[in-house]
């Protein structure tokens, strides 16, 4: 979702305040929870189109925490990390006031585990993402930085919920939007950071390959303002790059890919436009690395799309072209998205979690295959409803954020 008003602008906050769920719609939503004694955590298969209150098509509700269970006003990104020593599985949900963390291994038995703190003041915007074991975390917070904490702590929570304590804290940068990791490299990659800075807002290459000890290791700014991005190994079809890190950012107006595989030496290979632009949000490669999915945060508030997922062929880094362009059922707008073999996992905010079939898209047909709807009361264009949702748990367990409703555990009906 778009920055503070000094990042993105007048129109995202006059979009957020035109759009803006009510209070009554919120407690609506609460009100009608299917939680009860019997049934504490909301569990309900998906049978004729409803998982207890909430409209579905091929996933079941295995699990929901509120927003008042997690003390928290609202919810915004998630992510997930499996402790391989155990085999347990966690969900790592964003809160106004910081980041809460779920065992989600029984789905009978959801334990919220305890919160880190934000480190200076809340913030509707936090970003988590994991590597080796550690949670990154930054946000719009006002000198926030990056929290770094070792999760290999959750193992040991004796009376949940805990207030925990962040391990490290890298302070190179203030604020930020969000934070992308290559797992394969071991650098952070921050962007939505103040305009002002070394990098105009562009992206802060961080080491992390010593978790607890991060190393600024430089940027990028050439292009301006990163609002999200994906970092990657690149191993797709064009040969002039295989193996060289590469950036792919959603800059506002425009996509950018930069080779970033030597830090001290960023080199730009593309910008890539699109028609109607209103504004560049956030990608996802498919993962062969031939194709880039993207989605505009404006384009169904100004232009009344459908909700629009474009399809770009990278086939050639050096010139990518548009390859297709999806529309969905709803008019609601389209936020994070992430792909998961063939299926591309879209947080579709009023229109909840989208699931589209992948299988077929070099011929140009993408289909939706499922969804999972926790905001029912409507698809309205606005800023509510599903903001993340984390699909990589072998287990096949998939981890859904709600602006105003929580946290949301989903799974493919069997």
């Amino acid at each position: 979702m778009g920055g503070t008003m000094n990042k993105i602008g007048f129109f995202i906050s006059f979009s957020l305040l035109l759009f803006a769920c009510s209070s009554d719609d919120t407690a609506a939503i609460q009100d009608e929870d299917p939680n009860d004694d019997n049934n504490p955590q909301g569990i309900a298969p998906c049978e004729n189109g409803m998982a207890g209150i909430y409209p579905c098509n091929g996933y079941d509700l295995l699990g929901h925490i509120s927003l008042s269970d997690f003390d928290a006003d609202a919810g915004n990104d998630s992510w997930g990390w499996k402790d391989t020593s155990t085999g347990k599985e966690y969900a790592l949900i964003g809160l106004d006031n910081g980041t809460a963390f779920v065992d989600i291994t029984d789905t009978e038995n959801l334990i919220y585990l305890g919160k880190l703190p934000t480190a200076t003041v809340n913030s509707d915007w936090r970003d988590i993402k994991v590597y080796n074991d550690h949670a990154f975390i930054v946000s719009e917070a006002e000198e926030h930085g990056m929290q770094v904490f070792d999760l290999t702590k959750l193992r040991n929570v004796q009376t949940p919920p805990e207030k925990f304590e962040s391990d490290a804290r890298y302070t190179g940068f203030g604020n930020a939007h969000n934070i992308v990791i290559n797992a394969e490299s071991g650098f952070a990659y921050v962007v939505g950071t103040a305009r002002d800075d070394a990098f105009n807002g562009g992206v802060h290459f961080v080491n992390i390959q010593d978790p607890k000890n991060p190393i600024g290791a430089g940027g990028y700014g050439e292009k301006g303002y990163s609002h999200d991005a994906q970092v990657i190994t690149y191993r797709g079809p064009d040969p002039s790059y295989n193996g060289k890190e590469i950036y792919v950012g959603a800059n506002e107006s425009q996509i950018v890919v930069v080779d970033v595989t030597d830090k001290s030496n960023p080199v730009e290979i593309a910008t890539v436009l699109y028609p109607n632009i209103e504004y560049t949000h956030q990608g996802w490669f498919t993962e062969d690395h031939r194709f880039f999915l993207l989605g505009d945060e404006l384009d169904e508030v100004r232009q009344g799309f459908k909700s629009r997922t474009l399809v770009f062929d990278f086939s050639d880094l050096d010139s990518p072209t548009l390859h297709d362009t999806y529309l969905g059922p709803t008019s609601a707008i389209d936020h994070n998205g992430y792909v998961q073999g063939n299926d591309f996992f879209l947080a579709n905010y009023t229109a909840g979690v989208r699931i589209l079939d992948l299988s077929k898209i070099e011929e140009k047909q993408i289909v939706e295959a499922g969804f999972f709807d926790t905001f029912p009361i409507s698809d309205d264009v606005r800023f509510d409803g599903v903001w993340s949702v984390y699909p990589y748990f072998t287990s096949g367990k998939v981890v859904v954020s709600d602006i105003s409703a929580g946290l949301f555990v989903i799974k493919k009906s069997n």
